[in-house]
């Protein structure tokens, strides 16, 4: 018997996972979700720029934000007809003081399905949207 299977027979809990410690979970990235002002994040870096935004609203340099925006981005055929679209959730909807907004994504690693979903939105969405901007913050710009 393991030293972790008989600590888990005295305390009469299953044996950790080699990734899954306790309560905290892990995403494909290992990423760890972060509680900041009663909202949940998907992780650390999530977290902390949402108190940077907080921040950026106490000082009155944006008029509000939003977490989790839902954008439809939709693809046509060579004749411009639709034919298929996909959701995506972007981090953070900045609400800027002239009226416009910024979607603001935070990544610490770009995977190629965010990759390919950027370009759509950079090349199509945009151009659809000119009230919008987009920007992405990495982890050293937080």
């Amino acid at each position: 018997m393991t030293y972790e299977q008989a600590l888990a027979k005295v305390n009469k809990e299953k044996p950790r996972s080699k990734w899954n410690f306790g309560t905290t979970s892990f995403n494909k990235y290992h990423a760890i979700k972060t509680t900041y002002n009663g909202s949940i994040y998907d992780s650390k870096l999530e977290s902390k720029h949402a108190q940077n935004l907080d921040f950026r609203l106490k000082a009155g340099l944006i008029s509000g934000w939003d977490r989790q925006c839902k954008i439809d981005l939709y693809f046509y055929d060579s004749r411009g007809v639709k034919i298929s679209y996909k959701s995506w959730k972007v981090d953070f909807r900045v609400h800027e003081l002239d009226g416009t907004y910024t979607l603001e994504e935070v990544k610490g690693m770009e995977g190629d399905d965010y990759r390919w979903k950027k370009e759509i939105l950079e090349k199509v969405w945009l151009k659809d949207n000119l009230n919008y901007k987009f920007k992405v913050y990495k982890s050293k710009d937080i």
